[in-house]
């Protein structure tokens, strides 16, 4: 949090002589409603003093008091009331067997006043327009007849990628700036580019729209956290971080609204096709995302009908880029690191896609072979099982007072599970410290698993219940697809001196590795 302890008391300890006799406990009762307990509660400050570490000690901190409070938390952070949950059986019943109880998404005082308020899958209430924009999410693009659609996106992005990473072990000249992992960022944000915009864009714009994406979500998660507290005089304290948030969003419109025009002009004049021949190297996609944007119409209310304005577009399009981009990319390393760390999995899953592309006669794997890839899909599950991205999911709220645990849990209140801790419980996995992929095989403590939670929840990386991911079918069949060719074309050694620690966590916008992946990457049939 950027707001200083001095300012924030110098802002709040003036104030606290009013709430000098509120409740000390948050596990007390409040009024008739039995919350659930927590830690003692400063006035105005609540729990910040509990929870006031950075990055993954906030995770680590709030862990500890699930340790001493049990499986229901209650943080008060400032007048909010925020509730964490680390139980699966109780995530199961509070998400899937009573699902639109929990559907909301809470409320910030400061989002009209900082001008967030552009609806989109994420943040919608739960009703009439979140369905909308999930159904036409799910629909034009997630679903597998549209997936298939931009397979010349992922044919060229692979490689582009599988060039870069032959570059940076220096085979064939030269070498590769930058870490694996932000070779893989590059690659999905890339891919997600053009399945947005349906035009395979050069690297240069590509690297600038994602700098302004980057620079935009940056600021936004560290500089305005001050608008939390008494959004009312903040807002005017600090002006100026105001004027950059602006200067940001306009700076990112500017470069949407060229690629979103120039698809508005190619649908309405004929349906577009594509203008290569060859897969790999087709620029213009027969479909996309903004396509599908381009034809929501909204009801205003008053019986009329509109379509998208352009900041709702630039909304749904920043979604789109954000919420593929880190979180596979980081999945995808944590599960490479993995397979240098263990090389008889590595070399387990290579003879299972020679063997699928010996049946198929194709000298990489296509998007339908993975679906003839058990092992490849365990090896994707356990990493996503062992190394979730996010290890919380986005917050839910409930949308009038409900009961979880024996405990109420009040309207409007955050409330937040913690998905690592149930991918890592002991009670459901055996051994689950261990990278075992077997476990998803035939015999497998982890057979059948299903990972939307809808028969329990054991794993929920992409959520569960009525806000599960949307995106869970993109970004599995993205995991797949790249990791079996990432080992079909490279062998993936421990460098000498760098040893890959896969304990280390910290936070950036996803848990990514502490000390990020560093291999030696050597191509099949070299030495």
């Amino acid at each position: 949090m950027e707001l200083t302890w001095p300012l924030l008391a110098a802002l709040l300890l003036p104030l606290s002589f009013i709430l000098l006799h509120s409740h000390a406990k948050t596990g007390g009762k409040d009024g008739r409603r039995r919350l659930p307990p927590g830690p003692a509660v400063v006035p105005v400050l609540g729990n910040l003093l509990w929870v006031r570490h950075h990055g993954i000690d906030v995770l680590r901190a709030i862990r500890r008091l699930h340790a001493r409070h049990g499986p229901l938390l209650a943080l008060r952070m400032g007048s909010r009331l925020e509730v964490t949950v680390s139980d699966r059986r109780l995530a199961h019943a509070a998400l899937v067997e009573r699902g639109a109880a929990l559907a909301d998404r809470p409320g910030f005082a400061s989002r009209d006043l900082l001008g967030l308020n552009a609806a989109t899958i994420s943040t919608s209430s739960y009703g009439p327009l979140w369905r909308l924009f999930r159904r036409n999410f799910v629909a034009e693009v997630a679903s597998p007849a549209r997936l298939r659609l931009f397979a010349p996106a992922r044919a060229a992005v692979l490689a582009e990628l599988t060039d870069k990473l032959r570059l940076r072990n220096g085979i064939g000249g030269g070498g590769q700036e930058g870490t694996i992992v932000e070779t893989f960022q590059y690659a999905m944000f890339r891919l997600l580019v053009a399945m947005c915009f349906g035009e395979q864009l050069g690297e240069r714009a590509v690297r600038d729209i994602a700098a302004a994406q980057r620079d935009l979500l940056l600021y936004s998660s560290t500089k305005l956290m001050v608008f939390a507290f008494l959004p009312a005089v903040t807002t005017r304290l600090f002006r100026g971080r105001l004027r950059a948030m602006l200067a940001m969003r306009k700076r990112l419109k500017d470069m949407y609204k060229p690629l979103i025009g120039a698809r508005r002009e190619l649908v309405g004049a004929a349906a577009p096709e594509p203008q290569q021949d060859d897969e790999a190297t087709t620029t213009t996609l027969p479909h996309c995302y903004v396509d599908t944007l381009l034809e929501i119409w909204l009801n205003d209310g008053d019986g009329s009908e509109r379509a998208l304005t352009d900041d709702e577009m630039v909304a749904l399009c920043s979604e789109f880029l954000n919420g593929g981009t880190d979180t596979t990319s980081t999945a995808l390393q944590w599960i490479m690191a993995e397979l240098v760390k263990n090389p008889a999995i590595q070399g387990k899953l290579h003879d299972d896609v020679k063997s699928t592309m010996a049946s198929t006669g194709s000298d990489h794997i296509a998007e339908e072979d993975v679906q003839k890839m058990p092992y490849l899909r365990a090896v994707v599950l356990e990493g996503l099982r062992r190394h979730p991205p996010g290890h919380m999911v986005l917050p839910h709220a409930p949308a009038e007072d409900m009961e979880m645990g024996g405990y109420v849990i009040p309207r409007g209140t955050t409330v937040n599970f913690l998905v690592a801790d149930m991918g890592m419980d002991e009670r459901a996995w055996e051994r689950p410290a261990e990278f075992a992929p077997e476990r998803f095989m035939p015999g497998g403590d982890g057979e059948g698993v299903d990972i939307t939670g809808t028969r329990e929840i054991r794993m929920m990386p992409f959520g569960a219940g009525r806000r599960i991911c949307p995106g869970l079918n993109v970004a599995t069949l993205h995991l797949e697809y790249f990791v079996a060719n990432l080992v079909r074309a490279f062998e993936w050694r421990e460098q000498e001196g760098e040893e890959v620690d896969v304990d280390g966590e910290k936070a950036e916008f996803t848990i990514v590795m502490a000390k990020p992946l560093q291999a030696r990457i050597v191509p099949r049939g070299h030495s």
